[in-house]
């Protein structure tokens, strides 16, 4: 059984170090996790006079999570809360009311920041949101990853081992959990 990943980079940067992270977990993660991102830049700002007539970019995204297993987010933390950005996306897939796109889909947060505290006032932000959206989420292992150089390669490669030892449990921790979701929760 191949499990099909649907994941979200927080950050628009060009040089964001989330992107960075992605790479590396994905390099990380089982065989039999299939990753595709679910792409938030080309969202406009969500609103409910367009719930009877969504937007391309929107009826892609819902179309993108529906396509997917799992969804895993990778992202920074803003202001100790969740990139305005991802809360547009998120806004976007729960709507119309009752065409919740999350709901009961396995999920799991990670980031990276260069502060020291990683990101962990931001998941717990983006942990309330996914919690109201009724998405089935990973609650352990927690990671916050403090970034520094050479921590990540461009390419995704982490050549730190107690990181790369690190980052493949929780990835192999997210494999289990969809696993145990979906033997419950079977998507559609």
């Amino acid at each position: 059984m191949v499990y099909k990943v649907g994941y979200f980079v927080g950050s628009l940067s060009s040089t964001s170090i989330n992107r960075t992270l992605s790479k590396a977990l994905i390099r990380l993660a089982p065989d039999d996790l299939e990753f595709t991102e679910i792409a938030i830049r080309e969202l406009p700002l969500y609103s409910p006079d367009y719930d009877a007539d969504y937007p391309a970019p929107a009826t892609a995204l819902k179309e993108a999570i529906a396509a997917s297993d799992a969804v895993l987010f990778v992202t920074p933390e803003y202001n100790r809360s969740i990139p305005g950005a991802l809360k547009n996306a998120i806004d976007w897939a729960s709507r119309p009311w009752g065409q919740n796109s999350f709901d009961h889909v396995p999920a799991a947060v990670i980031g990276a920041s260069i502060g020291k505290i990683g990101t962990a006032v931001g998941q717990q932000s983006l942990r309330a949101v996914l919690s109201f959206c009724n998405a089935r989420q990973m609650t352990a292992p927690e990671a916050y990853v403090h970034f520094t150089p050479g921590l990540v390669t461009a390419d995704g490669e982490v050549p730190d081992q107690a990181t790369a030892a690190f980052l493949t449990d929780f990835m192999q921790e997210f494999r289990n959990h969809t696993e145990r979701v979906l033997t419950v929760l079977p998507r559609g």
